[in-house]
């Protein structure tokens, strides 16, 4: 077999995992992408190795041993960006990338840098203590948060 076939392959699963990456909005399809991207490189490994160890009578297989790894290496950031994607839908109820966005600190609800509400600028919960909390709404916050303010 010629090396054109599986590299033209490899090229075009590659090609689709980078749109399927850049075009998709739900993680899960996006780490199924960056998994598609990863088996081309493994198919040109191997490919390339093969196509190599013709020429050498004795071989180390290299290409088939760097396949192994990142397989292995694959198995564990699936498993890793899969736990994160179920524990960010059990918390915020989506997967959609463009709506979590705004899950660092200091953010407020409409993504801007800043307090979330204006008459509060501290983020204290009290715009009318500085730093103090505010015991009139109840706790929205972590568990240790919420039984803070029952306390």
């Amino acid at each position: 077999m010629h090396l054109a076939y599986p590299a033209v392959l490899s090229a075009l699963l590659f090609c689709t995992g980078v749109y399927g990456v850049l075009a998709r909005r739900n993680a899960i399809l996006v780490l199924m992408s960056v998994e598609l991207m990863l088996n081309a490189v493994n198919l040109n490994l191997v490919a390339f190795d093969v196509w190599l160890g013709r020429a050498a009578e004795e071989t180390l297989h290299s290409g088939q041993a760097l396949t192994l790894f990142t397989i292995a290496i694959a198995a564990a950031e699936i498993g890793i960006g899969l736990a994160i994607v179920l524990a960010v839908h059990r918390n915020r109820g989506t997967s959609d990338i463009d709506k979590l966005r705004d899950t660092a600190e200091g953010h407020g609800p409409d993504g801007l840098d800043g307090p979330a509400d204006p008459a509060d600028p501290d983020d204290s919960g009290d715009p009318a203590v500085p730093g103090g909390p505010d015991t009139d709404t109840p706790a929205t916050g972590t568990a240790a948060e919420k039984a803070e303010a029952t306390a």
